[in-house]
């Protein structure tokens, strides 16, 4: 355990309020489209809630594992649409988030030669670009089916 760069540590805080936020997003919207009867929608929603929650935890591990306290500085709101497809389109903007603080994360650590967190930050990276890819598929699949097709849907 070395002396991590502040602005690493910063990508760290603000990675785990990403993630958070996204937690406490998908979990809200489980139970909003579990309320309108879409409880295929709500089971991917819980699906999303739980990988998110893991990158939480690898995000709590690594900062606890570099002698930093872990603390999400701010959660985001949850946002809201009126129908599945709103919702979708939110969560790719979130998606995005997290998909660009990890791209500069990496950047980063790769223009500081900080391999292990750059290697931290990329696994991340890549898992928030499947999600990514995942959600536009989902809304690609709702658009092309139309409303109540939600069981065609691939994920």
């Amino acid at each position: 355990m070395g002396a991590e760069h502040p602005r690493v540590l910063g990508y760290l805080g603000r990675a785990l309020s990403l993630e958070l936020s996204a937690v406490q997003q998908y979990m809200t919207q489980a139970s909003l489209v579990d309320l309108w009867g879409d409880h295929e929608a709500a089971g991917r929603f819980r699906h999303e809630t739980v990988e998110e929650m893991q990158h939480a935890d690898k995000i709590v591990k690594h900062m606890l594992s570099l002698g930093v306290a872990p603390a999400a500085s701010q959660l985001r709101p949850v946002t809201h649409a009126t129908d599945l497809i709103g919702l979708l389109r939110l969560n790719q903007v979130l998606e995005m988030d997290l998909i660009n603080h990890y791209a500069e994360a990496v950047r980063f650590c790769l223009l500081i030669g900080d391999e292990m967190n750059e290697a931290f930050f990329r696994d991340l990276w890549n898992d928030e670009q499947h999600h990514g890819e995942e959600l536009s598929i989902w809304l690609r699949d709702l658009s092309r089916f139309g409303p109540g097709s939600e069981a065609r849907a691939s994920f």
